[in-house]
């Protein structure tokens, strides 16, 4: 048992959870310290470096004082027409939170019946033996948000959720839960950001998501905090019978930056679609971990990251997909691919099929590579700069998934700050290292 495990349910103590929440808790907590801390040699943990989190000493949450958003971080919030719920360090905040529907609903202020709907399906969707800190999110809860849209229901307007940390040495706890009726429809957007100052907390965050029968969701989670900070998540999905689940992840990378996303397919008909795109560069870390199991027949998954890599900075990318032995008539496609622009820059990336079933139709794949030289030439030689030819093929390899975002503006949002973020940074397109040992 690691020294971090006997620290992190030391801050329970810290903390007043709502009474019908301390069965989860306990339970949890008596399963966190239970479990071995991972390892080189633990299968899923083996390139993710935890040596930094187990070093690290957070003594206390995030401030419980009243706070609010600055100017300089207000302005960093999506214009989205939204219900919009905004945190700092973990503390709600009133003052930049909108006015709430009756569908979502802080766990703290949950009446009975969304107790009882909370209390049906929070921690229900993946073993806690095989997710280590959903098992921490659990002995950590003390609060959270319901999302619950009712059966034949569309949101009015898309939950924007916000996260905001700032430079303190803190723990952050943060969970949703989505419930969404039968043919109900709605769209979530996580964001995480942080102020330019070199952070010094941890965030754990888990979004737990159950699809009834024909149901729809839109959810995009937007890590974007500092260089410096440590966030470990997950994103876990039950689908039922023609629910659809369509996904848009990105990640520019942090000291410890960890996603997991475990997707079921429960009922037939089922449909998955998830993309990614990771930018680290420096000596930044991204680890992104996706499982997708199809347990029943006539199930579709499609699943897209891609992932720029510069300077020393290290990506992790583990895709699994799991077709049961009942599964027949599946369709499954898993994609990894990654461009590197310096010799220094490493990707570990291991995309996994596990087929039980003998009538399925399933691909996966990664590639591995640098900018290619003849496309640069080409576009040199129609009067660009290197720099900016470098620019244009880098930013080109991510913006086919940018322009798949169906929110419009979300991708409006994060196109120009990406596209300002290869301008400026010479890691993300700058493959002339490469380029010379390519041409010696």
């Amino acid at each position: 048992m690691s020294d971090f495990q006997h620290q992190a349910i030391r801050l329970t103590t810290q903390q007043q959870p709502v009474t019908w929440l301390e069965s989860l808790r306990n339970k949890a907590t008596d399963e966190w310290l239970a479990q071995p801390w991972p390892t080189r040699k633990t299968e899923h943990w083996k390139y993710t470096p935890m040596q930094a989190l187990h070093k690290t000493i957070f003594h206390t949450w995030g401030a419980t004082a009243n706070q609010t958003l600055d100017k300089d971080l207000a302005e960093e919030l999506i214009p989205l027409d939204a219900h919009r719920l905004v945190f700092i360090n973990g503390v709600f905040d009133p003052v930049y939170s909108s006015k709430l529907p009756e569908s979502i609903v802080r766990f703290s202020n949950a009446n009975a019946d969304q107790q009882a709907l909370i209390q049906e399906h929070l921690g229900n969707i993946v073993e806690g033996d095989k997710h280590l800190f959903a098992t921490l999110n659990n002995a950590w809860l003390d609060d959270g948000i319901l999302v619950h849209v009712p059966r034949n229901v569309q949101l009015d307007k898309p939950v924007y959720i916000v996260n905001v940390v700032t430079a303190m040495a803190a723990v952050s706890n943060q969970r949703v839960l989505i419930v969404l009726g039968e043919n109900s429809r709605a769209d979530v957007v996580e964001h995480y950001f942080s102020r330019d100052e070199v952070q010094n907390g941890f965030a754990n965050s888990l979004t737990e998501v159950h699809l009834a029968d024909g149901a729809n969701l839109h959810h995009y989670r937007l890590n974007l905090e500092e260089e410096h900070a440590q966030h470990i998540g997950a994103v876990h999905v039950d689908l039922q019978r023609n629910a659809r689940f369509r996904g848009f992840a990105l990640a520019l990378g942090s000291s410890l930056m960890r996603v997991d996303y475990q997707l079921n397919h429960r009922g037939q008909g089922a449909e998955l679609d998830l993309q990614g795109v990771y930018l680290p560069r420096n000596q930044q870390v991204v680890d992104y971990h996706t499982n997708v199991c199809h347990w029943v027949p006539h199930c579709t998954s499609n699943e897209v990251f891609r992932g720029i890599v510069g300077d020393s900075a290290q990506a992790i990318f583990n895709g699994c997909i799991y077709i049961h032995q009942d599964a027949q008539k599946t369709l499954a496609e898993l994609s990894n691919k990654n461009l590197l622009t310096s010799n220094k820059a490493e990707v570990n990336t291991k995309p996994e099929l596990e087929i039980y079933a003998d009538d399925v139709k399933c691909a996966h794949g990664a590639t591995i590579s640098q900018l290619n030289n003849n496309a640069r030439y080409y576009l040199q030689s129609r009067g660009l700069s290197r720099a900016e030819a470098d620019v244009m093929l880098s930013f080109g390899f991510i913006n086919e998934l940018l322009e798949q975002i169906a929110q419009p503006v979300v991708h409006d949002y994060l196109q120009p700050r990406l596209a300002k973020l290869f301008g400026r940074d010479n890691s993300l397109n700058d493959a002339s290292a490469l380029a010379e040992l390519a041409d010696d």
